[in-house]
């Protein structure tokens, strides 16, 4: 049997440093919300391939229908001759898109492909050239994505310049005492100090933060975004990458906001979780914007991939036929009853606990503080969860949350034996 140690002696001989990984082990097998390493120690998944797998490691109907298609052919190229599964995709997406008015999609193949497609989009049917983003967002990191991404370290440090016209505000985070009326007001501020608004194409923002620390955008922080733009002639563009596809308890993030107050985006990113495990992105958006690029303005070779498109296709009927929003609802409100519990019995270090769905934050603090962050018991909760037998991921600017990512198929009796180890591992570091 060949070791984790021995595979990651040859990883550091063979792969650049530059593409880190959290944990020293390596996946050998999935199934379900279990995962397996190389030497056969079985996990709990709480990471999910970073909020890829919502229906879980290897789902049935999944795989069946990417051997379908690979029994068809693999690869063809939409751009050269296109296929019905690309077509099929496009139409039910864009029947349950949360936009006002007729929607199109296009496919690509990551989600930073996504987000840059959607600038070109975006600059192409408003002859704008600016773009406002936020502090701690993530978009990728090809280097118009970086640029967009409000975060340095490890993402943007030693590879700048970065390109123009991209413009940082703060997200606000009431938690940290930010609010809503003082991010309108640093857009404001923006508008008078680094770019007039007749000059920005879109503003884009992840309704729930994402790499920055799960923090969700309020419904009237959207508000007031829908007002500025309309007023101004801007695009508002959300990034659905980490929070699409059942993971908060809708489809999508912004179903909850168009619920609540009406607003709808006028473009939406999407990928992760959009099909399973196979690669494939997209930008849905009004049928008016989306047709601003001319004829061979946008693709790539692999873009809306036929297996990604059968994988797309299932996991739509998967979300329905299990009704993966309402389980991630009740499997989100399992995992944040049992934090909020820790944290009432005296655990200090837990400064709060958030998240729609199943995007849950845990966030790691000194005696209470929101204002003294603890990334030390952060990073110790990651490790000890692993060598205790489940998978975590931390994110945040201040690298002091642990995120919680789980399949949205996991069984109850999976999810409570999660919790226990999770227990077990806090009280370990955390020392109560």
């Amino acid at each position: 049997m060949t070791t984790n140690a021995e595979l990651w002696s040859r990883r550091e001989a063979a792969v650049p440093r530059g593409v880190g990984s959290m944990h020293q082990r390596f996946f050998a097998r999935g199934d379900n919300a279990e995962a397996f390493d190389a030497e056969g120690k079985r996990y709990i998944d709480f990471a999910t391939g970073i909020a890829v797998c919502n229906t879980g490691h290897g789902h049935p109907r999944v795989i069946a229908a990417v051997q379908r298609q690979l029994d068809a052919f693999s690869h063809c190229s939409f751009q050269v001759t296109p296929y019905e599964n690309y077509i099929e995709l496009a139409e039910k997406l864009n029947a349950i898109a949360p936009i006002e008015g007729p929607v199109k999609s296009i496919f690509f193949t990551t989600g930073a492909e996504a987000l840059e497609n959607a600038v070109k989009i975006a600059r192409a049917h408003t002859g704008r050239r600016g773009i406002i983003t936020f502090q701690g967002g993530y978009h990728g990191r090809t280097l118009l994505t970086l640029a967009m991404t409000g975060k340095v370290l490890p993402y943007k440090a030693k590879f700048g310049p970065m390109p123009s016209d991209v413009f940082h505000t703060r997200f606000p985070i009431p938690y940290h005492g930010f609010s809503e009326e003082q991010a309108v007001a640093g857009i404001e501020a923006l508008f008078a100090s680094s770019i007039e608004p007749s000059a920005v194409a879109a503003i884009v923002l992840e309704p729930v933060l994402g790499e920055g620390g799960f923090y969700n955008a309020s419904y009237a922080f959207f508000k007031a975004l829908r007002e500025i733009c309309d007023r101004h002639g801007i695009l508002l563009i959300a990034d659905e990458v980490q929070a699409g596809f059942a993971r908060t308890g809708r489809m999508f993030a912004m179903d909850w906001v168009r619920e609540a107050t009406g607003v709808t985006p006028d473009l939406m990113t999407i990928a992760k979780a959009m099909a399973g495990g196979f690669p494939i992105s997209g930008v849905m958006g009004r049928a008016d914007i989306m047709d601003a690029p001319d004829v061979g303005g946008l693709g790539g070779t692999y873009g809306g991939s036929p297996l990604g498109c059968a994988a797309g296709l299932a996991v739509l009927d998967v979300i329905a036929e299990e009704n993966l929003c309402a389980r991630a609802v009740a499997i989100g409100d399992r995992i944040k009853a049992r934090l909020r519990a820790l944290k009432d019995s005296g655990m200090s270090a837990i400064g709060d606990v958030r998240g729609p769905g199943a995007m849950i934050a845990l966030e790691l603090v000194h005696d209470g503080d929101a204002n003294r962050p603890n990334p030390e018991a952060t990073r110790a909760i990651v490790l000890e969860g692993a060598n205790e037998g489940l998978l975590l991921l931390s994110c945040g600017l201040r690298g002091n949350v642990v995120r919680f990512l789980p399949a949205l198929t996991m069984p109850d009796a999976l999810l409570d034996e999660a919790l226990d180890k999770l227990e077990v591992v806090l009280r370990r570091v955390l020392g109560a």
